[in-house]
């Protein structure tokens, strides 16, 4: 609900005044900034250009001590998520490693049982021809 007053030449609408609202984000960076502060002089114009009031700063002082402001930022729904083990990714390198080199360990083993067989083959072969000469003597 809205008071108009009315002057002489115009009316004037006086609104009711909104409680303003900080955000955690906004009270930390303050606190940082007051925090930060070294001079004399230095927090009082800090709170003149913002717009704020020594109790403020009393009030989130105590907010974050007791952890409020740190509650207040929002959260993710679901699940959280697993703190990354920091072997994790040397770990997966060397699966990687491993899983190409029992790859190539296999094709070498096969193309060793392949030559194996093709020397043993040659060999049946040489022998086959072997006795076919003798025969025909």
């Amino acid at each position: 609900m809205s008071k108009v007053l009315k002057l002489g030449n115009g009316e004037v609408e006086l609104s009711r005044p909104k409680r303003r609202r900080f955000s955690a984000g906004y009270k930390l960076k303050i606190l940082a900034e007051v925090d930060a502060c070294s001079i004399s002089g230095q927090i009082a114009a800090l709170l003149r250009r913002e717009g704020l009031y020594s109790s403020h700063l009393t009030s989130w002082r105590q907010q974050r001590e007791l952890g409020a402001l740190g509650a207040m930022n929002p959260v993710k729904p679901g699940p959280k998520p697993k703190p990354r083990d920091p072997h994790e990714a040397r770990n997966k390198e060397l699966e990687k490693e491993n899983k190409a080199l029992k790859r190539k360990l296999a094709r070498a083993e096969w193309m060793l049982e392949m030559s194996k067989k093709a020397s043993e083959l040659m060999e049946k072969l040489a022998l086959g021809h072997q006795f076919e000469n003798e025969d025909s003597e």
